[in-house]
């Protein structure tokens, strides 16, 4: 029997972090209770570059690697940006439609910018528009730190409206990014973690925090 649209699962394509991968990040959020993933259509992606260079998954998280793209030193020049956006948009079209994104670091920092530019018809023209985003270790692209590509300059000149939750973590390395870019969300859920650079555990006002997006997200993917 097919599945009541009153009860649908959000289907959420999951971006995993520079040099990662699908199965890696799988791993990472098969840690959170199965209250909270049996609610999820979860659909995990690898990046189309094989990774160039080591890997801060080796010797916790078996190869193969993948990144999604390319940036120099200071992170004012990129390769391959507009490729891996081609890359997803393609698989979304063959594989969805998906209701939201999630992402971790490199694939947090393409989540949030992706609904600014879908908004302004730049990319993802081919699939329905982005209802909600999950970002774990985000970033902004024009932020303090990433430059934005050309083809996301102005990914974040308007308010992004969608829902959004941003974890969060006290010793990450862009936690200061990740919190800047909060003000680019209209209605940002956030969650605060001691962790560092990671998917963290959820204690019991975490999962309360993400039980309470997921309500507001399914009554999205229903609508």
């Amino acid at each position: 029997m097919a599945e009541s649209r009153a009860h649908k699962k959000p289907r959420i394509l999951c971006l995993h972090g520079f040099r990662m991968s699908a199965k890696i990040l799988e791993t990472q959020f098969h840690q959170w209770p199965k209250s909270i993933l049996e609610k999820l259509d979860l659909v995990f992606l690898d990046a189309p570059y094989p990774s160039r260079g080591k890997s801060g998954a080796e010797g916790i998280f078996d190869p193969p690697y993948f990144e999604w793209f390319q940036g120099n030193q200071d992170y004012t020049e990129y390769e391959n940006f507009e490729e891996c956006i081609a890359f997803i948009e393609d698989f979304m079209v063959k594989n969805g439609p998906f209701d939201g994104l999630l992402g971790f670091s490199q694939g947090a920092v393409l989540s949030a910018a992706l609904p600014g530019m879908q908004e302004e018809g730049l990319v993802l023209t081919k699939v329905p528009k982005i209802k909600f985003v999950i970002l774990v270790c985000g970033a902004k692209l024009g932020g303090s730190k990433l430059s934005a590509p050309r083809l996301a300059t102005n990914a974040f000149s308007a308010p992004i409206e969608c829902p959004s939750l941003h974890v969060i973590g006290e010793t990450d390395i862009v936690k200061t990014e990740g919190i800047a870019l909060l003000d680019s969300f209209v209605d940002p859920l956030v969650i605060h973690h001691p962790e560092g650079h990671t998917v963290p555990n959820l204690d019991d006002q975490s999962l309360e925090i993400v039980h309470n997006f997921i309500e507001k997200i399914q009554n999205l993917a229903t609508a």
